[in-house]
């Protein structure tokens, strides 16, 4: 994982640290797994964390996804291996400064390090070697989600909404989805609550340690489009306590309505 304390993979859904679904406590697991074929567009970054197939030889994620790791060779889309040719990572990414990690364990106040979380750019984009047949890339949807329910989807750390997961993995396990409403729409992020029955949805949910980098998903006449890519939770209070996944949390996604140029140019500059 990127972080350099474990307290830290609380903190962020990072598929290099980042999971699979969060449930509701009083639903089967059964209903929210799905097979690897409602979603062949899905990309799986090495070990856990997701990425999400936009054109023939371009993978979106997350940059905090990929920039932990020292080389990334190739992903894995439709069950098979693609060599990745170029990594770019969005400028305005910043990892997390060590001193800002160890002053919010020390005092247990999570307060400053989510702001500088907020402030990043958490986007990046992958270059295939080659492109890929057979399956159908997901357009971005550049309108605003604000309101609507997003379909998230992803592998790794699971758990219920009454007692979260545990931090410590295993961060990949099967696929699944869950639904949520986006309750804010501005900047940089989207934003959802996970919310305890009866205020759920029928399949609510929200992304786990190792989703990071997986769709958030809007259903536009019939068809999924990709609104955003799950990113980070926000941690209230001590981080050293912070139990992930347990209702009531807020969870935020790079918003790719604020990025349409920066990825049409990056894609443009590298083909």
């Amino acid at each position: 994982m990127p972080l350099l304390r474990p307290a830290l993979a609380l903190l962020l859904a990072v598929p290099s640290v980042a999971g699979a679904i969060v449930i509701r406590d009083d639903v089967d697991d059964a209903r929210y797994r799905i097979p690897a074929s409602a979603l062949p567009a899905l990309a799986d970054l090495p070990g856990e964390g997701h990425g999400v197939l936009i054109s023939p030889r371009w993978v979106l994620t997350a940059a905090h996804a990929i920039a932990w790791q020292p080389a990334l060779g190739e992903v894995s889309i439709a069950g098979v291996p693609r060599r990745v040719q170029r990594v770019v990572i969005h400028p305005g990414y910043r990892k997390l400064p060590q001193k800002l990690v160890d002053a919010a364990l020390a005092s247990g106040d999570a307060t400053r390090l989510m702001d500088d979380v907020a402030a990043s750019d958490d986007i990046a984009l992958l270059q295939l070697a080659d492109p890929v047949d057979g399956v159908q890339p997901i357009a971005i949807h550049a309108g605003s989600p604000m309101g609507k329910v997003v379909r998230i989807v992803g592998k790794g750390a699971t758990g219920t909404g009454v007692r979260g997961h545990d931090p410590q993995g295993p961060n990949r396990t099967e696929l699944r989805h869950a639904f949520n409403t986006i309750t804010r729409a501005e900047g940089r992020w989207l934003e959802y609550v996970f919310d305890a029955p009866p205020a759920a949805l029928p399949l609510e949910g929200m992304a786990g340690n190792g989703d990071s980098g997986g769709p958030m998903l809007v259903n536009v006449d019939g068809h999924w489009e990709l609104a955003g890519l799950t990113s980070w939770k926000r941690v209230d209070g001590n981080p050293a306590t912070f139990r992930p996944g347990v209702y009531g949390q807020t969870s935020l996604g790079v918003r790719l309505g604020c990025y349409v140029d920066w990825i049409d140019d990056a894609m443009a500059s590298t083909a």
